[in-house]
């Protein structure tokens, strides 16, 4: 029985954190087991908020960086394809082709899109083009190895949504072509920042990596926020919605040690310090084995490389069958077949 194909992917803008690890990699690692997945390195994606050179430069880093973190995670590259966006022609003319099929008002009404543009600090009067066809961009990516399921956050939905519509036109205008991508709604909240403040990012500055070292680590979780209101130890303290309990219910196997915090926390019978230090040993027991695969794979030379070359060559191939059913549907190489064939015949009677 075949598997059903499911995409979804990352853009290279740096390194993976527990964020990413709590919404996206953890399940993608499960998925892997049951579907045939494409994991998209989103280097186009990443151009919409920012197409600067330095940007573009910094993305072969970044790539590298965020492969490692898939294969320290679990991630098998003999299970599922990991592949660059920018290295398939054919997304190029697929993202050109659905344009066609796409109101204006309807892009400009994703209120996602808008977020972006405010995450990026660009003005919402300044918004570019490629940043409002971004969702366009993506129907062509989950529709190029014809994807039927799509794992996205709640936040996310209405994307999958507009890929579907245009599958739906393209079909109706031209004869099955493509699925009806399925969604596949993550359970998993976002991950708070070690500032308490909105969710990890790295440009929050509030983010744990994967590849973060135990000093780090440490450091970070003695800055975290907690309950502003508690101003010593033998204050009782709010347990709900602090970051540093958030993390312990996440990544702390030990539920009687959890329990036992808590109770003492709302007490005031226990202080931040020990909280966060039983936290830290929490988060490193955790994070060493990845730390200890990254480090394996990192010593093999090129073998990140030569997982994005495979990946992206079968991605290509891939593609390009289902360009040419896209063309062959649409009627698009007739006229130019034609003329070729005129064309080569005539040249050939007047030798």
């Amino acid at each position: 029985m075949n598997k059903k194909r499911l995409l979804t992917g990352d853009r290279p803008t740096g390194s993976m954190h527990l964020g990413h690890y709590v919404g996206s990699i953890k399940n993608r690692v499960a998925l892997q087991e049951k579907y045939d997945c494409y994991f998209i390195i989103a280097d186009l994606h990443m151009l919409t908020t920012r197409p600067q050179k330095e940007h573009i430069m910094a993305m072969r880093g970044n790539m590298t960086n965020m492969v490692l973190d898939y294969l320290a995670c679990g991630i098998d590259p003999e299970k599922s394809t990991i592949y660059l966006q920018s290295a398939v022609p054919a997304v190029y003319e697929m993202n050109l082709l659905f344009e066609m099929f796409v109101a204006l008002n309807r892009l400009t009404g994703l209120p996602s899109i808008k977020e972006m543009a405010r995450n990026a600090h660009i003005d919402e009067e300044s918004i570019p083009f490629g940043l409002i066809g971004y969702p366009v961009l993506q129907s062509a990516d989950i529709l190029m190895p014809k994807g039927e399921v799509v794992p996205v956050g709640k936040d996310n939905e209405a994307h999958v949504e507009l890929c579907r519509d245009i599958a739906r036109r393209f079909n109706n205008y031209y004869g099955e072509v493509f699925p009806m991508p399925e969604v596949l709604l993550s359970e998993t909240p976002t991950l708070i920042g070690t500032d308490g403040k909105g969710k990890m990012s790295k440009s929050a500055d509030n983010a744990i990596f994967l590849s973060d070292d135990a000093k780090t680590v440490e450091k970070k979780v003695k800055s975290m926020f907690t309950d502003p209101n508690r101003i010593s130890a033998d204050v009782p303290g709010t347990v709900e919605g602090n970051p540093v309990f958030i993390y312990h219910d996440i990544f702390n196997p030990d539920q009687a040690e959890i329990e036992d915090l808590k109770e003492r926390y709302r007490k005031g019978t226990v202080g931040d310090v020990e909280v966060k230090q039983k936290l830290t040993m929490a988060l490193n027991a955790f994070l060493d084995p990845i730390r200890e695969k990254r480090k394996h794979f990192e010593q093999e030379k090129g073998l990140v490389e030569q997982i994005i070359y495979e990946g992206t060559q079968k991605m290509i191939e891939v593609s390009n069958e289902t360009l040419k059913e896209m063309q062959s549907a649409m009627g698009l190489k007739g006229c130019w077949n034609k003329i070729s064939r005129v064309a080569r015949s005539r040249k050939a009677e007047n030798k």
